[in-house]
């Protein structure tokens, strides 16, 4: 077992030490970290005992300096992981982040991250202590937010949270799994007095928004959506069009670019990313030639989407493309299709909002307008979309610390190209995630589709069929 000591006299001294433990934890999950004192202890459960002697950890300037650096002096590596740790330390130290925390060991009967403290620890825990260590844990996934903590005789002081409903309870629920925590209360300001003593020890904003903010998005997928961008695989069975028996293949994805904060009257977060997606579909139905499979056709789909959230509520604005090209196999064991093919691309702009009527239920609706149709392949301009997601019965997975909900989700699109008839996609199944409601998240699901084939080339032709899959994405 390697040590660090440091003496610190001070708050500022106190939050500043308190800054490498969530560091390590969120990097390096493996490693059991914890404190004793003032002293540092890292090692890893499963390898045998690192020494590391002479480690001092100290800051050159503080935490308002543009950055943070550390000098590791008289340093022995002795052990098979140690030179990894130390340099791991150093290298997030001097990175300029500010996140802040306390060191812990993992607590096997606990949730979350926030989690890595042994109870008895927190219970004798300086309010500076504890709040550096919230402070440090909500920025790392949630540090989009610029979330503000305070802590006074352990009760939790939660400000600036985000006007979206499901993000402000994700955020307060996992900060209530935190040991020692003996409530939590939100604050929608705090007072200049307490301003004033924050910003004696931590940062200040540079720039009013987040750059690449990686870990929430504004506007939930719908993911019923058939063209949703998300990666996914599916068994499909009963395709009249594309064949009986095929495979679904996604592979798409959604990029966050900026993110602003307090925008317009209602006070909500506005960002803007890029979307892309392609989709491929693979049939086994009667191949011709003795082969076992043949790629049948291929859409793919950029999008600039510009959303919007506030309380209830979300938005989304998104400009489109996408096109579909038929595989090579199908056009060789299909010639006739070298003289029948079209180009079915187009590019499209449409408004979806979004409303969460409870933690359970969200429904959404909007319109959209082709703006432009390939001259082979026109599209009559307007369409509409609406559906609704239901996730009840969820519930925390201790052992793998994950959240677990199961889902049904509807999509349905009129569109004036196929007569304003109904199209209409039902899923059902199980997702797991990270973060409670919101994250990046795993999903078994079965899907039902009956309407219209969403395969470029066939966009006009009747099909339903049922589909078994495994999807990951947000």
């Amino acid at each position: 077992m390697g040590y660090c000591s440091n003496f610190f006299a001070d708050k500022r001294e106190i939050v500043l030490y308190s800054e490498v433990c969530p560091l390590l934890i969120g990097c390096y999950a493996g490693f059991s970290v914890e404190a004793k004192g003032c002293d540092l202890m890292v090692g890893k459960r499963e390898l045998r005992r690192m020494n590391l002697s002479d480690c001092l950890v100290r800051y050159s300037e503080s935490v308002k300096s543009e950055t943070s650096t550390a000098y590791l002096g008289s340093m022995i590596l002795k052990g098979k992981y140690a030179s990894l740790v130390l340099l791991s330390c150093y290298t997030l130290l001097t990175s300029g982040e500010h996140l802040w925390g306390q060191f812990a060991e993992k607590d096997p009967h606990q949730l979350t991250r926030a989690d890595n403290l042994p109870v008895e620890d927190f219970e004798h825990a300086t309010d500076a202590y504890l709040e550096g260590y919230i402070q440090a844990l909500v920025d790392m996934h949630y540090y989009e937010f610029k979330v503000m903590v305070s802590v006074r005789d352990h009760r939790v002081l939660l400000g600036h949270l985000p006007t979206n409903e499901l993000i402000a309870h994700s955020i307060i629920a996992f900060v209530q799994d935190v040991p020692g925590v003996k409530s939590v209360e939100v604050r929608q300001e705090f007072s200049e007095h307490e301003l004033a003593i924050r910003a004696t020890y931590t940062e200040q904003p540079r720039v009013d928004g987040v750059w690449f903010p990686q870990m929430t998005v504004l506007f939930q997928p719908l993911i019923a959506d058939p063209r949703e961008p998300m990666y996914y695989v599916a068994y499909r069975m009963g395709d009249r069009v594309v064949g009986r028996k095929s495979i679904a293949v996604a592979l798409g994805d959604d990029f966050p670019i900026f993110r602003w904060r307090n925008v317009l009257r209602w006070h909500g977060d506005m960002q803007i990313g890029i979307q892309a997606g392609v989709w491929a579909i693979f049939n086994f139905s009667h191949v011709p030639n003795d082969e076992m499979c043949e790629l049948v056709n291929t859409d793919y789909f950029l999008g600039i989407p510009l959303t919007y959230a506030a309380g209830r509520w979300s938005f989304r604005m998104r400009l489109y493309h996408i096109s579909g090209h038929l595989g090579d196999e199908f056009l060789v064991d299909h010639p006739e299709y070298l003289l029948q093919r079209k180009n079915p691309s187009y590019e499209a702009l449409d408004f979806v909002s979004s409303y969460q009527l409870s933690q359970a239920v969200r429904l959404y609706l909007g319109p959209g307008v082709i703006l432009h149709s390939d001259e082979s392949f026109k599209l009559k301009r307007l369409y509409f979309v609406y559906g609704t997601e239901i996730r009840v019965g969820g519930r925390k997975l201790y052992y793998h610390r994950l959240y677990g909900t199961p889902f049904l989700a509807l999509f349905i699109a009129n569109r004036q190209q196929q007569h304003w008839e109904f199209d209409t996609t039902l899923k059902v199944g199980y997702e797991i995630s990270k973060l409670q409601g919101i994250g990046r998240k795993m999903r078994l699901f079965a899907e039902y589709h009956n309407g219209f084939s969403c395969e470029g080339q066939f966009f006009n032709l009747r099909t339903q069929y049922g589909q078994f899959g495994f999807s990951w994405g947000f």
